[in-house]
């Protein structure tokens, strides 16, 4: 890392702090619902919400899978456990679902390097069990669910009955305990993204149903955002973060700048809010298949970021939360 990028980070992490405590906020209880292997800037977002967690930002309450391959489960294991959190719960989807690998195998490296508990996704619990147990027990309107992944899960979790862990039907479990989702996806104000595209279904249901406010971070924001470089530049950074970007981005056309951040940025602002880092336009979102499109309406239940902050120095912050070292 050269001196001038060294300043950047530490100006725009030192900015942002300053900027972070001002507000006073109480540590938001998060969800994270992640297909993780089919692209990687999921590892990047684990990274960063564990780097907010440690300072107090965040308190994570499970990372839950939106993917049924048998290596997704035992990566976010191994994740969580590098950053001092081997107890979170997780969960995976047991019914209909997609299962996708990641074509530059880093969830293979990471298995076979990393010890896990969990041999394979399909041996973690219900992915709507582990919601219900864990929506159940927080105060009401407390919890902020970011999905960076398919939105099967919350699609089975409005449409749950009445259980051991709460009478309420899913939606109106999710209508008393959560007060956001934030969503890494669409393409807007029109266009079509990969995940809405892969379960269209199951996000035509939960974006016309969610009874909460939904934010949305779309395609076009972590496109332009690249990290992985310093990260991978960071001698002194010993890391599975750094390992996969490593592996990853060689492999990966069009990454030699750089991994696009859709994911880190959803997970950002589900921590810490849309300012001083994007804006936003309110209004709808529509879904015709795998498409997607927008109705403004300053009254609307949803919303997307616009950009704001400089690229440049989103980028710098989002590396510098992804180099964080575990506990």
């Amino acid at each position: 890392m050269n001196v001038m990028n060294k300043v950047l980070l530490i100006l725009c992490l030192l900015t942002l702090s300053h900027a972070h405590a001002q507000t006073g906020r109480p540590a938001n209880a998060l969800i994270l619902d992640t297909d993780i292997g089919p692209d990687y800037d999921d590892v990047g977002a684990m990274a960063v919400m564990h780097a907010l967690a440690d300072r107090g930002e965040v308190k994570p309450l499970a990372v839950i899978s939106s993917n049924k391959n048998e290596l997704v489960v035992p990566t976010i294991e191994i994740l969580n456990t590098y950053f001092g959190r081997p107890e979170l719960p997780t969960g995976a989807p047991k019914g209909n679902g997609a299962n996708f690998g990641a074509t530059q195998k880093w969830p293979e490296m990471l298995v076979e390097k990393y010890p896990h508990k969990i041999a394979k996704t399909s041996d973690a619990p219900n992915a709507v069990e582990t919601y219900r147990k864990i929506l159940a027990k927080q105060p009401d309107q407390s919890v902020t669910i970011v999905t960076v992944g398919f939105l099967t899960n919350l699609a089975d979790l409005l449409d749950s009955g009445p259980d051991a862990n709460s009478q309420l039907s899913g939606s109106n479990l999710v209508r008393k305990k959560v007060k956001q989702l934030v969503s890494m996806a669409g393409h807007f104000p029109k266009g079509r993204e990969y995940n809405v595209l892969v379960d269209s279904v199951a996000s035509a249901k939960v974006f016309k149903e969610w009874p909460t406010e939904i934010l949305f971070s779309g395609l076009e924001i972590g496109k332009e955002i690249k990290t992985g470089k310093r990260v991978i530049a960071n001698e002194n950074l010993k890391s599975p973060v750094k390992e996969v970007f490593a592996m990853a981005m060689p492999l990966s056309k069009g990454d030699a700048d750089g991994r696009m951040s859709w994911d880190q940025t959803a997970v950002l602002v589900a921590i810490r809010g849309i300012q001083p880092y994007f804006g936003v336009k309110r209004g709808k979102i529509v879904i015709d298949g795998g498409n997607n499109s927008w109705q403004d309406d300053p009254m609307g239940p949803h919303a997307y970021l616009t950009p704001a902050m400089p690229f440049e120095q989103l980028t710098a912050l989002i590396e510098g939360l992804m180099m964080w070292q575990g506990k």
